[in-house]
């Protein structure tokens, strides 16, 4: 049977920069967790402001606090964000000026504050809603455009898998994001952790030598920390809820991962939260904890995630929508509220996989063109920046 889809047409937010974003956020920044009650209040005085609290951005070694930075920059020139207001304590490692400089380097309206020189807690509060109101004027009205898919930047995860997500929804999303490969759209595959055992596949589709050289680095390095630390990853990856799922070993998840890759070329394979160079398909290295992988990829520019999962979970993002696709009838019955495609139809036979991968592609073009997801709808937004070494 043909695969469902429509011709269509897309419309995103131009940003300064040339980039497109599928939504318009002002968002509000703490550079440090000691930032983030006056980051959270100040949100909560304009009208669909976003925040990202974290627990980072002091007393961090200087490649923790690299990461730190680049993830908070990312989201800030996320082309989904319209403005930003950085909020800085003053005597973190993660500096306001600096940060908000970078942001502004897109050409977006940016205004940063630090708490130590705005006059305590209330008026840093009264001085950040001023800023980031006077930014919500400014964006507030900006009218879509006609975009292309080459503009677009789609992130594959899975999490709360089990048996069913490596033979209908992880197949399903692999041939949905073919189809988006085909357009021109750029995919991101993560969660080092559940590559391992498949690598060698994915090295085979490499474009060139170097690209699968790195990609064998990336999961040798993650192999690396885990004997480090004396143990095995069996518990952490496959996780228990895996495990009753019928996902007994790191090398089963590994291979039904790897499926939401579809069957193209990796072009690239980049670090944590970093922006790619290359269109098509592209690897970042970030760990199997959905919502660390989720920021990772928002960070390097996705403005979308396609989320399968077999168990369910309702993870979201604060500025990306996220699209969820469920891999069993059973469990989507059970979380429907937070599931958008229910991939089950192709084991009860209802549906082929080419046809939930057309479901998966037209959804995403609504979604693209303004259509909530249902985790959007609920309000589920998560963050959560990738920790590498100590807490100082």
């Amino acid at each position: 049977m043909k695969k469902e889809v429509k011709s269509v047409k897309l419309y995103g937010y131009k940003r300064p920069d040339g980039l497109f974003g599928i939504r318009n956020y002002l968002l509000i920044i703490p550079t440090v967790i000691c930032a983030n009650e006056v980051a959270r209040r100040i949100a909560n005085n304009i009208p669909g402001a976003k925040v990202i609290p974290h627990q980072h951005g002091c007393a961090q070694l200087e490649p923790d606090a690299a990461q730190t930075f680049r993830t908070l920059a990312g989201f800030g020139l996320n082309p989904n964000v319209g403005g930003a207001v950085v909020v800085g304590l003053g005597c973190e490692t993660v500096q306001a000026e600096e940060l908000a400089e970078k942001i502004k380097s897109s050409g977006k309206p940016v205004h940063y504050l630090v708490i130590q020189e705005s006059g305590g807690f209330v008026s840093s509060v009264e001085k950040g809603t001023e800023l980031g109101k006077e930014i919500y004027k400014q964006i507030k009205d900006l009218q879509r455009e006609e975009m292309k898919f080459e503009d677009l930047m789609i992130g594959l995860e899975c999490g709360g898998s089990d048996t069913t997500s490596g033979i209908s929804a992880n197949p399903a999303l692999g041939a949905a994001s073919d189809l988006f490969f085909k357009e021109g759209a750029t995919t991101v595959l993560s969660e080092t952790t559940e590559l391992i055992g498949a690598e060698h596949i994915l090295e085979r589709r490499a474009i060139n030598e170097e690209v699968a050289l790195k990609l064998d680095e990336i999961v040798k390095r993650m192999e690396k920390r885990v004997l480090d630390m004396g143990v095995s990853i069996t518990g952490a990856n496959p996780s228990p809820g895996n495990i009753r799922g019928g996902l007994t070993t790191i090398e089963e998840k590994s291979l039904g991962c790897i499926y939401k890759a579809g069957t193209s070329i990796v072009k690239e394979v980049v670090e944590y939260a970093e922006r790619p160079k290359q269109k098509g398909l592209v690897i970042m290295d970030t760990p199997g904890n959905d919502i660390e992988s989720i920021s990772g990829m928002i960070a390097g520019g996705c403005q979308l995630c396609i989320f399968t999962t077999g168990l369910g979970t309702p993870t979201g993002s604060p500025i990306a929508p996220v699209i969820k696709v469920c891999g069993n009838d059973e469990n989507y019955k059970k979380v429907s509220d937070f599931i958008d495609i229910n991939a089950g139809l192709i084991i009860n036979g209802s549906k082929t996989v080419e046809e939930i991968a057309g479901m998966i592609y037209n959804m995403a073009v609504e979604v693209i063109n303004g259509k909530q997801t249902k985790c959007e709808i609920l309000g589920v937004e998560e963050f959560s920046i990738n920790r590498i070494g100590p807490t100082l």
